[in-house]
């Protein structure tokens, strides 16, 4: 599925790989966010990080006629406060969408997939 924009200058298609690629990135920058991790490789409680080629597997982008809703699985670094970290991903992914695609997102949810302990 795919978000089609019109404008005076054309037709600009935008596929939810590039709005979930877009929202993987602008959440690994937040503070307290270990990386991304896929919904569907959840085994024996552990969640395999992935890298930055695969942030659209951790994000699944929803629409239902004019609203966008965006789930994100995360891992969270150990001892911080998670519902800010969880805040704070939501508020940097919608301001980035909205920046860079001009998209109104109606949602994003934010589901904790694990815990780690940062090493350094």
């Amino acid at each position: 599925m795919s978000i089609e924009l019109k404008t005076d200058n054309g037709h600009v298609t935008i596929t939810n790989e590039v709005i979930a690629t877009i929202a993987g990135g602008a959440a690994i920058e937040c503070y307290g966010i270990v990386g991304m991790a896929s919904k569907k490789q959840l085994r024996d409680g552990i969640a395999e990080i992935l890298r930055k080629e695969n942030f659209a597997k951790g994000v699944v982008v929803r629409q239902d006629e004019e609203d966008v809703h965006i789930d994100m699985y995360i891992i969270v670094s150990y001892g911080t406060k998670i519902s800010e970290v969880a805040h704070n991903v939501q508020s940097q992914v919608k301001y980035n969408l909205e920046k860079t695609l001009g998209l109104k997102i109606k949602s994003i949810n934010i589901f904790i997939q694990g815990v780690r302990v940062i090493q350094d």
